[in-house]
């Protein structure tokens, strides 16, 4: 079809420019809407689900709340929720040099004296900082990996300072598995995934096969695919390879590596499911976790006083144990963490990766909560009026729950 503007009259120059513009706006209407899904829940029960988009634009499978996606950094919080049940069989304490539990030594290199702890670890005020990145390969070994300088931080003492790290939870990882002689993975599956009656896992292996054949495929926002573009199978290695390229379990060294199964951010689970948990974090399952477990991780551990950590904008003020506190009361005014608007003191945690962006969210006054994802955010999204959440998380937020607008 012949446009008017491509008359004889324009200059090529302008030709060109109309074309490109003609040609992106085409591929923004062409383009699926991003996948997303929310449950909102009270107590026990799940009171709305939604979803929208496509969980696979190759086969137009759509999106369900039942569908795993993975959440990111809301693992966090399932490893913190482990790591209490432990505490509270007696296997793990918060306060004990991790060390004993390793059977090798941790420390930073700048303050060798302070012993860490896992109340430090699941904190982040333990001192390690992610400059030498946190995901490590099969044969990898995790203390060789901590002597690298950049794994710490440079003038703060273990105790004193919060920075949001990824590379705390593949040591707490190790702890536990040094703590039980038990593979991470396998752990979690039992002490967390199968108490709660839900079907999740870190890295799909100990997923359901209906759950794997219904992964959500995360795309970047330029559709680009980023994650579990699974033929309905499982991968063939569930984490990084080792350096020559093969992918036998049987190498993985216990309480020596910690990170092969992501645990800061590869657990996959369905927002139904994910309710559920925010369902013990609110303390309505019984007997889960005990009440002093549930307060000690949702009392803040830290809170942001504007010098004793880095809130990244203001988008953390309040951490308990692997725990986020949104508008935690008495924060400075530079604080931006109230995606919702409403000033009310919520816990949970949020997930960014792979263009996904997710939340946890449970008001402990009345144990209403609600679970989401939404994927194919940019990754320089803006932020919403309310919040240094993007837009997108606090359109969901608000569409889910309307007094919050």
């Amino acid at each position: 079809m012949r446009h008017d503007w491509l008359a004889s009259g324009a200059t090529v120059t302008q030709n060109a420019m109309m074309l490109a513009a003609l040609l992106i706006a085409a591929a923004l209407v062409a383009s699926p809407a991003p996948a997303q899904a929310t449950v909102t829940f009270a107590d026990r029960h799940i009171v709305t689900r939604s979803a929208g988009g496509l969980a696979d634009r190759a086969t137009k499978r759509p999106v369900r709340a039942t569908d795993p996606v993975r959440i990111a950094s809301i693992s966090k919080l399932a490893v913190a929720m482990g790591v209490m049940r432990l505490v509270d069989a007696g296997r793990l304490d918060l306060d004990r040099d991790v060390a004993r539990y390793l059977g090798w030594p941790l420390r930073h290199p700048a303050f060798p004296d302070t012993p860490i702890t896992l109340r430090m670890l699941l904190s982040h005020t333990a001192g390690v900082r992610d400059g030498a990145d946190y995901a490590l390969a099969l044969d990898d070994d995790l203390p060789t990996h901590l002597r690298q300088p950049a794994t710490w931080e440079a003038t703060h003492a273990p105790g004193d300072y919060f920075s949001y790290a990824n590379l705390n939870f593949p040591i707490i990882a190790a702890v536990m598995e040094g703590a039980t002689g038990e593979r991470f993975d396998r752990l979690m599956a039992r002490i967390v995934f199968t108490p709660l009656r839900i079907d999740a896992c870190f890295n799909w292996t100990t997923c359901s096969d209906a759950a794997v054949q219904h992964a959500v495929i995360l795309y970047r926002s330029t559709g680009e695919i980023a994650r579990d573009n699974l033929p309905g199978a499982r991968p063939a290695c569930p984490g990084s390879p080792a350096h020559d390229g093969s992918c036998d379990i049987a190498r993985y060294g216990l309480a020596r590596n910690g990170a092969f199964f992501s645990p800061q951010g590869g657990m996959r689970i369905a927002m139904t499911d994910l309710a559920r948990l925010g369902m013990a974090l609110s303390g309505a399952i019984k007997g889960f976790l005990s009440p002093s477990s549930l307060a000690t991780m949702t009392t803040p551990q830290w809170r942001f006083n504007g010098s004793n950590g880095d809130s990244e904008g203001g988008f953390y003020c309040g951490y308990g144990l692997g725990v986020m506190l949104l508008a935690p009361p008495g924060r400075p005014a530079s604080c931006r963490d109230d995606p919702f608007g409403d000033n009310r003191l919520r816990i949970g945690h949020a997930g960014e990766a792979y263009g996904l962006r997710s939340g946890l969210w449970v008001d402990p006054a009345t144990k209403r909560g609600i679970a989401y994802f939404v994927s194919a955010v940019p990754d320089d999204a803006p932020t919403g009026p309310h919040s240094a959440f993007t837009t997108a998380e606090e359109t969901a937020i608000a569409a889910a729950t309307p007094r919050a607008r």
